[in-house]
């Protein structure tokens, strides 16, 4: 049976999950009523047989009674309260000698009965006497017997009762057992749809080619959901692809009008086109401060649109000390300029990155030290593991940034309110640059507060492929 909906399959996985309970409810419930009926009837004979046998040895000891004085007085009268004592005793021996197994005790005593019913006072005191007391015998032993009787039957019954409960515990634990196993199965087949869009999802934020395809059966809504999915991931490539082409072609179309306005900067500055005075020449400066201003936003829209386009990173592992004395020999003149000086603590004698991305966070958090950061102020660079993390941090001296403004840097075009120190105004593409290279490798970029330093910045990259 197919299920439609999520609401269906979670009904019936419900009903499912309570059928074996309500079995046992309904098995409990009919052996509890059970032994209730067996209890209440094990009482009542139990009442009914002692009220007998009570009442037999009261009627012994009329017979006894009413035998001594006949024995003595000869009256009739007296003979036939004994007989009628003695049938009332028969009947309710018969009744109980029914349920005995053993005869023997009935036996003797419906012999002694039948000799008293003979008696016609003639025999000797002494014989009556010893009838009399062997009649009392004979009724203790039928006691003792009917007492043996009711413990037997109530050591059946307390068995019945040990044997219904270990039923009980097992039937209890097989289908609790049951239960638990279909809250599983349940719950896998209503989680097996979600962790699909789960996929899908991880899938759209790695930007991967290919996603999971659309799953066939299911509750309707998750694939609904699945293929909405799908399409908004359509779209996002469409837009991505729209961005890279728009950036692309318009770095493009600006250079070349930017060429011919450095090309006739540098003319004028150079004064080939004839002689300029104070004003004109302060103009061309401002020109020519312009042009490459507008020339480092064009290459710096072009690093950013490369790294868009950049495919899948490939991990390798990169030697430590080799990566950053490559990274301290290329950025030594940007470092002397500044008078700054780098502390390093590396702990890590590998790292598992793309060799490209680290590079480019290295550079770009290196230079956003150096244009933000205090001058003659040592700048940390620390790298170290963290569980299943590799963590870098870049701290400098300088000043601080309110928490509100700290995620809206990593967004591109955005910049601070503090000033840089070379007087250049920024595009707002550094951050943003490295916070997209540690996404790419499934890591994040973030602005944390530490005793040492006024600004640092940490991007966390896993070992395991595992987003952060």
């Amino acid at each position: 049976m197919q299920l439609g909906s999520l609401r269906q399959l979670t009904v019936v996985s419900f009903i499912l999950v309570l059928v074996p309970l309500l079995m046992l409810l309904t098995y409990s419930q009919f052996t509890l009523s059970k032994m209730g009926k067996i209890a209440n009837s094990e009482a009542q004979y139990s009442v009914s047989v002692v009220r007998r046998l009570s009442k037999m040895e009261g009627l012994s000891v009329d017979i006894e009674r009413l035998f001594k004085q006949y024995n003595v007085l000869h009256n009739e009268a007296l003979k036939n309260l004994a007989d009628k004592s003695i049938e009332r005793f028969v009947e309710l021996q018969s009744m109980i000698c029914k349920e005995l197994n053993e005869q023997q005790s009935c036996h003797h005593l419906s012999e002694r009965l039948g000799w008293l019913a003979l008696y016609a006072g003639d025999q000797d005191q002494l014989l009556l006497d010893a009838q009399l007391a062997e009649f009392k015998a004979n009724l203790g032993d039928l006691s003792d017997q009917i007492e043996s009787m009711l413990d037997v039957r109530i050591l059946a019954q307390q068995d019945y009762v040990n044997s219904v409960l270990q039923i009980q515990v097992w039937l209890t634990v097989l289908l609790v057992g049951v239960s638990l196993v279909l809250i599983i199965f349940g719950t896998k087949v209503i989680i097996n749809p979600v962790e699909k869009l789960e996929l899908v999802i991880r899938a759209i934020s790695r930007q991967e080619d290919e996603l999971p395809p659309v799953s066939k059966s299911g509750p309707k809504e998750l694939i609904v959901l699945e293929q909405k999915l799908h399409e908004l991931s359509s779209r996002l490539v469409q837009l991505e692809h729209l961005r890279h082409a728009l950036l692309r072609h318009a770095s493009h179309e600006l250079k070349t009008p930017l060429a011919s306005i450095k090309e006739g900067c540098s003319l004028l500055s150079e004064q080939v086109v004839g002689p300029l005075n104070e004003q004109q020449t302060e103009v061309v400066s401002l020109l020519n401060s312009s042009t490459e201003r507008l020339n480092l936003l064009i290459v710096q829209l072009l690093d950013y649109n490369l790294l868009l386009q950049q495919a899948k990173p490939i991990v390798e592992s990169i030697d430590s000390q080799f990566l950053f004395k490559e990274f301290i020999t290329d950025n030594s003149l940007a470092i002397q300029q500044n008078n700054n000086s780098l502390e390093l603590s590396i702990e890590l004698d590998v790292i598992y990155a793309d060799v490209h991305l680290i590079r480019r966070i290295l550079d770009n958090l290196l230079s956003n030290a150096l244009a933000h950061g205090s001058k003659g102020r040592p700048i940390s660079i620390r790298l170290y593991r963290h569980e299943t993390v590799q963590v870098l941090e870049v701290a400098n001296r300088g000043q601080r940034v309110p928490l509100e403004m700290r995620q809206s840097l990593f967004q591109p075009f955005s910049r601070g309110n503090t000033k840089r120190n070379d007087r250049v105004v920024g595009s707002g593409l550094g951050l943003s640059i490295v916070a997209d290279c540690a996404r790419m490798m499934h890591g994040k970029a973030e602005i944390i507060d530490i005793e040492q330093a006024d600004f640092c910045i940490r991007v966390s990259i896993p070992l395991d492929g595992e987003s952060v």
